[in-house]
């Protein structure tokens, strides 16, 4: 019963940490990653469908997205899409592919990321904090129903202490890695 609070905490700061992980990648460094574009949706036959479904996505040079989509008729739909959601990168096409020119991050704007990706990964840690509070509190009720001892407690209340601390780190760790990434020139 006690391993089933442990192993559902683990499960639940896995997820938190990849969450993480996913709006980290969708950060805009100074490089062109296609990740940029999973949050857009291309209206596709009366279906929102994400770009990398209706198009081949590309980075031929370190600051340019190119997008050749399958069907040259829906190039409008693909560059309306791109200015909508709003990722701040004006599309051009040539009338075979559009192509995404990322201007490059002023040394103002870099700070003001890597304060925002800062600010997120503090508002995780206290969501795992939440989540530690809430598998010591099971394993409390645990004890209190006679299900645990008080020496299994404590040995249970350090390792839920444990496995937050290592994900704690591990977030500081991702925090770290994207700083790094957004700050290079």
């Amino acid at each position: 019963m006690a391993r089933h609070v442990i192993d559902d905490m683990k499960s639940h700061m896995e997820k938190t940490l990849n969450v993480l992980k996913n709006e980290f990648q969708k950060v805009r460094t100074g490089r062109a990653s296609t990740s940029m574009l999973d949050a857009v949706k291309v209206d596709y036959y009366g279906n929102l469908s994400p770009v990398s479904q209706v198009a081949t996505l590309a980075v031929p040079e370190p600051r340019t997205i190119t997008i050749t989509p399958w069907e040259a008729k829906s190039i409008p739909a693909i560059e309306k899409a791109i200015l909508n959601a709003n990722i701040g990168l004006t599309p051009s096409n040539d009338g075979r592919s559009i192509r995404l020119n990322l201007p490059p991050l002023t040394g103002e704007r870099r700070k003001e990321i890597v304060k925002d990706m800062r600010k997120k990964a503090e508002d995780d840690k206290v969501a795992l904090r939440n989540i530690r509070r809430d598998a010591i509190d099971r394993l409390k009720k645990l004890e209190k129903e006679k299900l645990l001892t008080e020496d299994e407690l404590k040995k249970l209340e350090k390792e839920v202490q444990d496995i937050t601390k290592s994900y704690e780190t591990k977030i500081d760790e991702a925090v770290a890695h994207k700083e790094k990434e957004v700050m290079e020139v």
